[in-house]
């Protein structure tokens, strides 16, 4: 059955998406925590640690990707909206079905580069604190799979969709 909705629906992939926001966002948190504490210890006690800025960058990249692969999935990333309304509806298809496949090689590539680096600095000392480098590179590989995941669906959903052919419906 070919659907016009645009929109992602429920199922398995909807809770991955809300468990990619939470992650997004507890990772969100944990750097506003590591960064104050950073503040209170360099300014208040004059005893900066060194494992904040390792752990505030790793979950900058945390909530950077796991946030990127939930907009991928609700499409609020980058993309030439106003040009594509202004093509014909087949073209206007064509347009979004490549994107979408662009986005998901860009996951791919994302996901598999991460995921080397993630292997190859498993057995490296990351600066300043206990943990493996590789551990920098794991949102990298995780978010780049997410997006593979997210992008796909898209493709799909606008491959199934009926094509417009009236001017005013273009959405």
């Amino acid at each position: 059955m070919k659907t016009t909705s645009t929109q992602p629906d429920g199922g398995p992939l909807a809770l991955l998406e809300k468990l990619s926001i939470g992650i997004a966002a507890v990772a969100l948190l944990g750097m506003v925590v590591v960064e104050g504490w950073q503040v209170v210890a360099r300014y208040v006690l004059n005893d900066s640690p060194g494992w904040t800025e390792p752990m505030a960058l790793l979950c900058l990249g945390t909530a950077m990707m796991f946030g990127a692969a939930a907009g991928v999935r609700r499409e609020r990333h980058f993309a030439f909206s106003l040009l594509v309304g202004i093509m014909a509806a087949p073209l206007q298809r064509a347009i979004r079905a490549a994107c979408h496949a662009l986005v998901a090689a860009l996951g791919v590539f994302l996901g598999w580069h991460g995921g080397v680096l993630m292997i190859d600095g498993i057995d490296v000392a990351m600066a300043g604190t206990a943990l493996p480098q590789g551990a920098m590179f794991a949102p990298l590989c995780f978010g780049g799979a997410l997006i593979v995941v997210f992008a796909l669906e898209r493709l799909v959903v606008e491959l199934r969709r009926e094509p417009v052919t009236n001017p005013a419906e273009r959405g």
